[in-house]
């Protein structure tokens, strides 16, 4: 068995083994990518569980404007090297940019030495707000990319609760929780004799706002109230 979140690592997974079952978690969407023939009947020796990641990336960028109406540019983290999820993540925040009269300036990094760099970028783009991609190189650097926004003074939005709790401002996006709960299910299923193809890919449609009240404080912004009454969780 092998359980495999991210896009990349899943297409990985997928091409070392045609016989070995594989549950994954990813936020694209699998028959789009090639990771199964469909959504119902997904063949072969794959299945698991798709997220709302490319799709509420305008809304990420929405919940930023809302917090910070006087700011018109926003700067967007992005890994250059994941194409799969990277291009229509762009191409939607760009979309979502226009309709809102905003400026976005992409900012790429996809190694230790990039990320060094991200700061100076961020100054020199005078962006007042920062969205992140979600991509396993920057999941896996979480603590990394809220340090860099709380120095900066840097308002940010990514996807995963653990970077609120690291002292980013705000998340937006799938419950990893409630997500790898159904994948675990899925491998128990087959580990008892199910066969992955003949169990229907979850789309998960559960997403979660979070607010780290304490940062908002420190960086000197008054979350509406509106935004706040929407909000699954506070931090205070």
């Amino acid at each position: 068995m092998i359980v495999s979140g991210g896009t990349l690592s899943v297409v990985a997974a997928k091409a070392a083994t045609v016989t070995i079952p594989i549950v994954f978690e990813v936020g694209v969407d699998p028959v789009r990518v090639g990771l199964v023939a469909g959504l119902d009947r997904p063949g072969g020796n794959i299945t698991g569980v798709t997220n709302l990641n490319v799709e509420v990336g305008p809304k990420r960028l929405e919940l930023l404007h809302e917090l910070l109406p006087s700011v018109t540019v926003i700067a967007a983290l992005v890994n250059p090297t994941n194409a799969i999820l990277g291009e229509p993540y762009v191409r939607g925040l760009q979309a979502a940019a226009h309709g809102l009269g905003l400026q976005l300036h992409i900012v790429n990094a996809s190694t230790e030495q990039d990320l060094d760099k991200v700061s100076a970028e961020l100054v020199q783009s005078r962006a007042g707000g920062l969205v992140i991609m979600s991509d396993q190189f920057f999941s896996s650097r979480i603590e990394r990319l809220a340090a860099l926004t709380i120095r900066q003074a840097m308002p940010a939005i990514y996807q995963y609760h653990p970077f609120v709790n690291a002292g980013g401002l705000l998340s937006y996006g799938p419950s990893q929780t409630d997500n790898y709960r159904q994948v675990g299910n899925y491998v128990g299923r087959i580990l008892k004799g199910e066969k992955p193809s003949d169990l229907p890919v979850i789309q998960s449609s559960k997403v979660e706002l979070i607010i780290n009240l304490k940062t908002a404080k420190a960086l000197g912004i008054t979350v509406p109230l509106p935004l706040l009454g929407r909000a699954d969780e506070v931090i205070e």
